[in-house]
């Protein structure tokens, strides 16, 4: 069985899909590598903005859409970013975390593809709220 993994990052890097037919051979390695394989297809989106409330209200507005199909799975969470600009107070941490990373899981890259669509398609739209109802976006 092969696997392949999709890593998309907005700020215009992309990697090529990673196929490793040798890590899914034995489950210890399957493990070690965060393989899964109930959700074989995987991708990883990372989405950089402005300020960390940006990041946390977009990932607010898109984290309330649950998934329709049992056959994809997504989480959310907020990472710092690779700028590594930290303001030494106590908010510190939290301005370094403004990129929203969105981990998709799903049975068959078709899955994978039709519930990135969706997300994509809302992302878009909350973007565009941002956009025009926030002083300080894009």
């Amino acid at each position: 069985m092969t696997t392949e993994t999709f890593d998309w990052d907005f700020t215009g890097e992309t990697s090529s899909p990673a196929s490793s037919p040798q890590a899914s051979d034995s489950p210890a390695t399957s493990k070690m590598s965060g393989l899964d394989e109930e959700f074989p297809c995987s991708l990883i989106i990372s989405i950089p903005l402005p300020t960390h409330r940006l990041a946390s209200s977009a990932l607010r507005a898109l984290h309330v859409d649950a998934e329709l199909s049992p056959l994809v799975r997504r989480s959310f969470s907020l990472v710092p970013s690779d700028t590594g600009v930290l303001v030494e107070n106590d908010s510190s941490i939290l301005e370094t975390t403004r990129v929203l990373l969105v981990d998709y899981k799903a049975t068959t890259n078709r899955m994978l593809r039709v519930a990135v669509n969706g997300f994509m398609e809302s992302l878009g739209v909350v973007l565009e709220v941002m956009e025009q109802l926030d002083a300080d976006v894009l």
